[in-house]
């Protein structure tokens, strides 16, 4: 006869339970348990995926552009949307009124005519590409107090919460 074989520890008795902390009970190496098991933890990631994880768009409130002002000035851009969709749009240096629909996720932004005011030719130059960039705009999301519009050229806008 051979030497005496040890007993088995306990847990090289279990080494083939099935870790799933939903069902702690499952054990054996059945494919169907794994199956059932996973399936449920699967059921269970969706469930809280399609929980509405996103705030509601800030109507009624303005936005200021997450940038510094222009050099010599403390005027930024800002624009603020109605429900009704009615938005007035402040740039580095002109106006503007606007027609505004927004979605779940979803934006789309119609300038109008600018209200233009007297002002350097860059500042004139940065509202034709912030109001060409506002017209792109295509979604948006909010993180907070952070509004960002999402487009050929992403725009972030902060809450104005005074």
């Amino acid at each position: 006869m051979g030497p005496p074989v040890a007993a088995p520890s306990l847990r090289a008795q279990h080494a083939h339970t099935i870790v799933c902390p939903y069902f702690a009970w499952i054990e054996g190496t059945n494919g169907s348990m794994r199956f059932a098991c996973g399936l449920f933890a699967f059921a269970f990631a969706m469930a809280a995926a399609a929980a509405p994880a996103s705030e509601p768009f800030p109507f009624s409130t303005a936005l200021m552009l997450d940038t510094a002002p222009m050099r010599g000035s403390k005027r930024i851009p800002m624009i603020e949307i109605q429900e009704n969709g009615m938005a007035s749009i402040d740039l580095w240096c002109a106006s503007a009124r606007a027609q505004a629909t927004v979605g779940d996720n979803s934006i789309t932004i119609a300038p109008g005519d600018l209200q233009s005011q007297q002002c350097d030719p860059e500042r004139q130059s940065r509202d034709e590409k912030l109001l060409a960039a506002l017209a792109q705009v295509t979604n948006w999301r909010r993180n907070g107090e952070l509004i960002e519009l999402l487009g050929a050229t992403p725009l972030r806008f902060r809450l104005m919460t005074n």
